[in-house]
């Protein structure tokens, strides 16, 4: 954990090259940890509602594959599209539904196996995302309005990060951070959640993935906790007080 407290308006926003080197990593880290799985593993209950471990792992494959292909996501996109205008859901969570509908008839390996395959062309596709593409405005949760850029280099780097917590979390598995990969997510997570909600905070997060931050400009709220913790709070999946009321998407 960092000693000095860091101004989080000091923290730079995650570069497109930053982000696409941080996804590899992700990625790895998960296929790791699911190779690690025994069997029984697939079908616990997690923090996710109604999802299962496997059913994450179906999210995440589904949503690598929409980023390795443009066709893949337009037809992504455009189901859950007409599946959230007829329910009245959120268009996200339509098309995580649908990733994991379309999924569901995978073996565990085959899952694994088929995440492997397409990392590497996700990745390089996201990568090499035209600047235009990537500045184009669309409707988030949580956020509002955001970039395509802002959801692939920021927010899929989360959703992959947390999920792996999930998964750990749920299968009893020890969770591998490092302050160069979660430590730096983490960082991310607290600036962009700070200059959102705008109050002044001291925020010391512990563990390998934490550090000591602050917002000025006023009487400070203090919180500590550890920092895994801290984003599962803000991600919805625990309650937490005062500021960490204030969401963050994930």
């Amino acid at each position: 954990m960092k000693s000095t407290a860091v101004n989080v308006r000091g923290i730079p926003p995650l570069g497109h090259r930053e982000a696409m080197d941080l996804a590899t990593t992700g990625y790895g880290r998960l296929i790791e940890l699911l190779h690690g799985l025994e069997p029984g593993d697939w079908s616990r209950s997690t923090d996710c509602e109604a999802w299962r471990v496997r059913d994450i792992v179906c999210h995440v494959l589904g949503e690598a594959e929409a980023f390795a292909s443009t066709r893949e996501f337009v037809r992504q996109f455009r189901i859950s599209s007409r599946e959230a205008r007829s329910t009245g859901a959120e268009q996200i969570d339509a098309m995580n539904g649908l990733q994991v509908r379309e999924r569901s008839h995978l073996a565990p390996h085959e899952l694994v196996t088929r995440l492997q395959t397409v990392v590497p062309r996700s990745v390089k596709q996201r990568r090499r995302t035209p600047r235009v593409m990537r500045a184009m405005h669309m409707k988030l949760p949580v956020v509002g309005k955001g970039s395509y850029g802002y959801l692939s280099d920021v927010i899929i780097n989360r959703d992959v990060w947390m999920h792996r917590s999930d998964i750990a979390r749920a299968a009893g598995k020890e969770l591998q951070l490092t302050a160069g990969y979660d430590g730096r997510l983490v960082a991310d997570v607290v600036a962009d959640w700070g200059r959102r909600h705008g109050h002044p905070f001291v925020l010391v997060l512990e563990g390998p993935a934490g550090g000591s931050y602050v917002q000025n400009g006023g009487e400070p709220e203090e919180h500590r906790l550890d920092a895994v913790e801290f984003c599962r709070i803000l991600s919805g999946r625990a309650q937490g007080p005062g500021l960490l009321k204030q969401p963050a998407l994930f």
